[in-house]
């Protein structure tokens, strides 16, 4: 698999996701990049969504995209608030969707088009409300 890595403008590529999918949704996006971790995706996106806050939603609806560029490793993960009313499948097309595009070495097209899937599926239980608040960042975090 090619070498884990987003330029400065695909960063800003998958901001702009993010901030274009929170119009559509109240749920709130999140992007970690971690450089190597000892655990598995799964567990450490686990770890990194209480050490981000995520955990403080208003309607528990954040979501973590996690890669660990060492270990190639990925993961999606949703507060409580999301894992309630959603199916037990919900994140699966969205993560075969990212990593197809990582397979082909396109990552930041991956995190987008992710991103912009994950904002569509929650729009239907999460839908933008004009009061709506940003409460996370929409910075991609590096660990």
């Amino acid at each position: 698999m090619p070498e884990y890595h987003l330029s400065e403008k695909e960063e800003k590529a998958v901001v702009d996701a993010i901030k274009a999918a929170e119009k559509n949704t109240s749920g709130e996006i999140r992007v970690h990049i971690d450089p190597k971790s000892d655990k598995t995706a799964m567990e450490r996106a686990q770890e990194l969504f209480f050490e981000l806050g995520m955990q403080n939603t208003a309607a528990k609806n954040g979501v973590l995209f996690f890669l660990d560029i060492k270990n190639h490793g990925f993961a999606i993960i949703g507060d409580s608030g999301i894992d309630k009313v959603v199916p037990a499948d919900f994140w699966n097309t969205t993560k075969e969707l990212v990593l197809t595009e990582f397979k082909k070495g396109k990552f930041g097209k991956g995190l987008q088009l992710g991103i912009e899937e994950a904002g569509k599926k929650l729009k239907q239980f999460f839908p933008y409300q004009s009061d709506d608040v940003n409460e996370l960042s929409d910075e991609l975090s590096k660990g």
